[in-house]
């Protein structure tokens, strides 16, 4: 077999951090490289070839994670012209679906990511850039009386219990409350 081209092995790498971003989110960092490898579509060995170590791609996949979810945010004030307030109704709105609480692997890392984040060493770049992504949704959720922490814990706790409890009557009832708490004042 002959040697990936630089170009191939580029578009490769994106697969397998696109890959781990999703199966991470959705399965958890302990997802094994091969179980991670396969569902890319590559062998093993490659992985080898492209990361460092898993750690290595933890860091690279988190980032990739972060940096989608601030596109989304980015785009929803794009959608409504600027005006932050309908964007972050329209996020809410989105946020806190049966959609989104069932779609763990396209969803929110914050959410998604919190007990695998919460148990790697200090000083790995996941965890920096992880905060720095709350920070920024915080930012983003911000408002004239609050800086968005409140209403970011709210619908991270929201989609949490509600993934916990899915199946139960319980789940859908802690969207709607958590729904209502953040959307009271509009």
């Amino acid at each position: 077999m002959g040697r990936v081209s630089q170009a191939q092995a580029e578009e490769n790498r994106r697969r397998v951090v696109d890959t781990a971003s999703r199966l991470f989110r959705e399965q958890g960092t302990h997802v094994s490289v091969a179980d991670l490898m396969k569902a890319a579509g590559l062998t093993h060995g490659a992985f080898y070839k492209q990361f460092a170590s898993k750690e290595a791609l933890v860091d690279e996949a988190t980032a990739h994670a972060i940096d989608e979810l601030a596109q989304r945010y980015a785009a929803g004030l794009e959608q409504d012209d600027g005006r932050r307030d309908a964007a972050q109704r329209t996020l809410i709105d989105t946020y806190l679906s049966v959609e989104h609480r069932d779609t763990a692997a396209a969803g929110c890392p914050i959410a998604a990511l919190a007990t695998d984040i919460a148990r790697t060493p200090d000083g790995q770049e996941a965890r920096r850039v992880y905060a720095e992504g709350v920070a920024d949704f915080a930012g983003f959720l911000s408002d004239d009386d609050q800086d968005g922490l409140a209403r970011l814990s709210t619908l991270f706790g929201a989609l949490v219990l509600a993934r916990a409890t899915k199946g139960s009557e319980l789940s859908e009832r802690i969207l709607a409350a958590a729904h209502e708490a953040l959307t009271e004042t509009d």
